[in-house]
């Protein structure tokens, strides 16, 4: 009897457990995109500039949330002219919409180690559901400073013109200048403290 009142009170303890806070590490995290180019090319960049928190639920990790800002001017595709055009209010307007977020609002298990993770994507002023296919976490290590690390791999695909990202040209041949679908591969490391 003294087992199993034991073995109720640990179960009892496991699904009440505080949620861990991880903080993504802007050093370690790139969130890259992938657009096509006058539909002979693929145009790739990134945002050089992400900060987040990952709210882990121990009992549950499908419970856990994840929250994540992008800085929209930290566009980066290598070229200073297209990345101008690109923070432009043709595009991004960054001046106006100065950030990029992300707030999940459920995980699905699909496998061992695969997620479903679905979230509100606001970009451009407009806020969509968007579904992230996702690798992790990795199992925590501990790094030099005696802080644990982990880390996940997600991708998804966006269409541009349902956020109000519509800016584009139409070539003499047909076609046009800008794609659609963005291709969008995250690499996330967050950190906290050991216990």
């Amino acid at each position: 009897m003294h087992c199993l009142a034991a073995l109720a009170l640990t179960i009892a303890a496991a699904s009440t457990a505080p949620a861990v806070t991880w903080t993504l590490d802007p050093n370690h995290t790139s969130v890259e995109f992938a657009v096509r180019h006058m539909m002979v090319s693929t145009v790739r960049g990134t945002f050089d500039k992400v900060t987040g928190t990952v709210e882990e639920d121990p009992a549950d990790l499908g419970k856990s949330k994840v929250e994540a800002t992008i800085d929209a001017a930290s566009v980066d595709t290598r070229v200073a002219k297209r990345d101008e055009h690109l923070r432009s209010t043709d595009f991004l307007d960054v001046a106006r919409y100065p950030t990029i977020t992300f707030r999940s609002t459920r995980a699905e298990k699909l496998g061992d180690g695969h997620w479903k993770l679905v979230g509100d994507l606001t970009l451009h002023g407009v806020t969509k559901e968007v579904v992230l296919d996702v690798e992790g976490p990795t199992p925590p290590v501990k790094d030099p400073m005696g802080n644990l690390r982990a880390g996940v791999h997600a991708t998804t695909t966006i269409d541009r013109k349902a956020f109000g990202l519509v800016w584009n040209r139409v070539l003499e041949g047909g076609g046009v200048v800008v794609g659609d679908d963005v291709a969008v591969v995250i690499d996330a490391e967050a950190t906290r403290p050991a216990e």
